[in-house]
């Protein structure tokens, strides 16, 4: 579909991940034409793009985008230097984690941003989560808010006294397995996603860093069972 014949268009960002996918599946019942974009940074976990895009055909996107950076550059977390990714890790700790990857949402937000402009666009989707996640700082309500306020100050619609830039965050209060019963009632083909931080060469979960951790439960307190192999 081409951005001309689209008249609500939205920028979802898609990991690749369960989130995500979630996410997109929500974009499209809501009525949006989403245009889905996700990112290279040089992640210790990059299967996840290939299953970004799988995703993203599945969902017949308007566009799906890849933006390429190197954020191994700054390291300073698991996910992009050559630190070990914490395995059996307790989740009631909420300290922030070494897989924090520093101002990640702030940049990936920065490029959704800045495509919506060009797609005229007011509406931007992210999969973030307060409830069911890993303790980071850029996935509260606080933190998308203010960005949010900080993106209509920096805009040409939003100085200009055009429509307002909108950040939507629909999983930012749910439960994982609330999270994973909303995708199986959408259709969201989660065979088709990838949420280990620390995944084998062919792309198998390793089972226990954070993330699988909070999917495993997240599908056992769903009551379904999780298509990925352990």
């Amino acid at each position: 579909m081409s951005v001309a014949s689209a008249t609500k268009n939205a920028v979802v960002l898609l990991s690749g991940g369960l989130d995500s996918a979630t996410v997109l599946a929500i974009a499209k019942e809501q009525g949006y034409v989403p245009h889905t974009l996700s990112f290279d940074y040089n992640q210790r976990h990059r299967w996840e793009l290939e299953q970004a895009r799988r995703t993203a055909e599945h969902a017949r996107v308007g566009q799906h985008q890849v933006i390429h950076f190197d954020l191994r550059a700054f390291g300073g977390s698991a996910l992009t230097s050559d630190i070990d990714v914490p395995k059996n890790r307790d989740l009631a700790d909420r300290t922030i984690p070494i897989t924090y990857v520093p101002a990640r949402n702030t940049i990936f937000l920065s490029f959704a941003l800045a495509w919506a402009e060009t797609l005229s666009c007011t509406d931007i989707f992210l999969g973030v989560n307060a409830l069911d996640y890993s303790g980071y700082p850029d996935c509260r309500p606080e933190y998308v808010a203010a960005y949010e306020r900080m993106a209509n100050l920096a805009t040409r619609a939003g100085v200009e006294g055009g429509a307002k830039l909108r950040i939507h965050t629909p999983l930012i209060e749910m439960t994982k397995a609330e999270i994973i019963r909303t995708g199986l009632r959408l259709g969201v083909d989660y065979s088709l996603t990838s949420s280990c931080y620390d995944p084998l060469p062919s792309g198998a979960p390793c089972g226990a860093c954070d993330s699988c951790q909070l999917r495993r439960k997240g599908f056992a307190e769903a009551g379904a069972a999780d298509p990925l192999r352990y």
